[in-house]
């Protein structure tokens, strides 16, 4: 039992002691690596006692050498390393790196098949008491390179315009008796070297465009993704004879950002026993220079006729867009406006743009400011880049600065909704002047002479119209209604005196009551009164408010605009109007109304003397017969 007890006491004093013990640890193996690649073999010490910053040393057992040690670097010794480790390790090809203090890398530049054996990697011993574990062998097979990368067509560095197909095709293959994996990438590099980030450094001039990744999967660079999402970037494999794979990226429409030199890059991967993925081979394929020719240096829009045109109202106006520049080998979509800006002062340049017609990409055409010209003109496409606005009949309103606005969807004939406009430009600008006859037009506004109007009455109003002019007019007629602006008294206390202040009216807006168009239509605006409008004789146009209510009463005024024929018997809008005077109409109450006063009034006065008497007889009479029938 004691010797148990010894025992016991022994192998715990042990457990505690290496609870603290030195321990070097490299990846386990076996690890299989390719000739004329790096190898990287990390090693850390832990639980070891004395400074942080630990040395290291590697030896090398080859598998030719019947387990023979060969030293091949260290840290604390220059001399270290054997005879055939010497000139690699003095131009550096063979060296150690330092991630820590306590952890350091085996960095092999360009392996070799002879490399190939068990590394050990040893620490000299700082420890006051000699335990754990000083080294760590991990066995290292060196495979021959068998990965192969080409192309098919390399760039030629000639200008491609911007909007056109880049088709880019590359092979690779590996040929490996070990489970290995191939991932191809298509890269850029950028013409300038150092692009300037954001923060003020610098970033890669390499781009990674899209890859398929080592189990296969589809990856787009970071910079590319939205146009991989937007199936603007695709890559696809096709399987070749003798195990090669042929990869193929298309990019649907280039870009001035795609300038650069492209590459082909293949990589060769492996899973370590630790479950993790290693590189372990990789060979890149420089392709060629691509140079984006930008659209907007070659393509302009003109329109004619140029300068300044003058047409009689009714003329048929015809302005003509021309696109050129357009590469002829990219097919490209075109959304093309017609434009017309007015002043707000009449004046025929600057102010207010709105569209008078657009062709869209797939050739519909729609009409924008007016969509009742729609019948009256149109929008063609007569050749390859030339479009025609065409307006049959013009009237004053369609005189102004006429631009043709042209929006190109390079390398997209059909472009979606979502898809971004390449490049928009505007022709310079047409004046269009449109004479008419000098018109002018007067208007007065009159209440029709009678009675004092009463609740119930017809509001009568007549407004004379005078349009001079020579030809056939019209007059366009509207009727609109103010309330009378009520007077309101505003005092202030004062210690001296109250003054009573009138406060400014408070204006409201009018309200349209009636309008009788130039064509005889009628068109009623208000729903509470019986409202009818009509023309008497050429230029006299009367206004009734049938059954009138307190509400009709206000101020009233007609508004006229004179519209003329043009030659094709077409009317148009000649812009000339005038508004007549305010006329001022109130309402009296009835005589009815007046005597219901008194007899609301004699009633309520009747029904509360009634109430009254009522009330004090029985109150007396109770009181009485109270007494009467208390017990003596």
């Amino acid at each position: 039992m004691a010797s148990m007890k010894t025992a016991l006491f022994v192998f715990l004093h042990w457990v505690l002691q290496c609870a603290v013990c030195r321990d070097v640890s490299v990846p386990p193996g076996t690890l299989y690596r390719v000739a004329g690649f790096p190898l990287s073999l990390p090693c850390a010490v832990s639980g070891f006692e004395g400074p942080r910053t630990q040395d290291f040393e590697w030896f090398l057992y080859r598998d030719d050498a019947g387990g023979k040690q060969m030293g091949v670097v260290s840290t604390r010794d220059k001399g270290f390393p054997y005879a055939p480790f010497q000139p690699r390790v003095k131009n550096g090809e063979v060296r150690v790196e330092r991630d820590s203090g306590d952890k350091v890398r085996l960095v092999i530049q360009r392996l070799r098949a002879e490399d190939q054996g068990k590394y050990e990697c040893y620490t000299p011993s700082t420890d006051n008491t000699y335990l754990g574990n000083y080294s760590a062998s991990v066995p290292v097979k060196v495979i021959p390179d068998t990965l192969q990368v080409s192309y098919t067509r390399s760039l030629t560095g000639q200008p491609v315009p911007e909007g056109a197909e880049l088709t880019l095709t590359c092979s690779g293959g590996i040929q490996s008796e070990q489970l290995t994996q191939l991932s191809i990438t298509f890269g850029k590099r950028n013409n300038r070297e150092g692009l300037g980030a954001e923060g003020g450094g610098e970033v890669s001039n390499i781009r990674e465009i899209i890859s398929i990744d080592k189990l296969l999967g589809v990856v787009p660079g970071r910079m590319y993704k939205k146009r991989y999402d937007d199936g603007e970037i695709t890559l696809e494999k096709r399987n070749k004879e003798g195990g090669l794979g042929e990869y193929v990226m298309k990019m649907r429409a280039v870009q001035p950002d795609d300038t650069g030199s492209y590459f082909c890059e293949s990589t060769q991967w492996i899973r370590d026993p630790d479950r993790s993925w290693q590189k372990i081979a990789q060979r890149t394929l420089d392709i060629g220079n691509l140079t984006v020719q930008q659209l907007a240096e070659s393509l302009s829009i003109t329109s004619s006729p140029r300068g300044e045109v003058t047409l009689q109202v009714g003329a048929p106006l015809i302005l003509t867009c021309e696109v050129l520049g357009l590469p002829a080998e990219v097919n490209s979509g075109l959304l093309v406006q017609w434009m017309r800006s007015v002043s707000s002062d009449g004046a025929r340049s600057g102010g207010v743009e709105v569209e008078v017609a657009r062709m869209s990409p797939d050739g519909v055409v729609s009409w924008g400011d007016n969509l009742s010209r729609a019948s009256g003109g149109s929008m063609e496409k007569v050749a390859g880049g030339r479009y025609t606005l065409k307006l049959f009949s013009g009237q004053p309103l369609d005189s102004g600065v006429y631009r043709c606005v042209v929006s190109v969807y390079a390398g997209r004939a059909n472009p979606d909704p979502s898809t971004p406009v390449t490049l928009t430009q505007r022709s310079e600008g047409v004046t269009v002047n449109l004479k008419s006859k000098d018109v002018l037009v007067a208007a007065v506004a009159q209440l029709l002479r009678g009675p004092l109007l009463k609740r119930g009455n017809t509001i009568t109003l007549i407004c004379n119209i005078t349009v001079t002019t020579t030809g056939p007019a019209q007059a366009q007629v509207q009727w609109l209604q103010w309330p009378i602006p009520p007077r309101v008294i505003k005092r202030e206390e004062s210690p001296a005196s109250a003054v009573t202040v009138p406060d400014p009216p408070v204006e409201e807006g009018p309200s349209l009551v009636a309008a009788l168009m130039y064509d005889g239509v009628a068109k009623i605006y208000v729903n509470t009164s019986d409202v009818s409008i009509d023309r008497l004789s050429a230029g006299s146009y009367r206004l009734r408010v049938h059954s009138a209510t307190m509400d009709d009463q206000g101020m009233y005024a007609c508004h006229a605009q004179a519209w003329g024929q043009d030659p094709h018997g077409g009317w148009y809008n000649t812009g000339a109007r005038a508004e007549s005077n305010a006329v001022t109409v109130y309402m009296y109450s009835r005589a009815e109304d007046l005597l219901l006063i008194p007899l609301v009034v004699g009633v309520s006065s009747a029904l509360f003397v009634g109430i009254l008497i009522i009330s004090t007889v029985t109150c007396c009479f109770m009181k009485r017969l109270a007494k009467q029938r208390t017990p003596k």
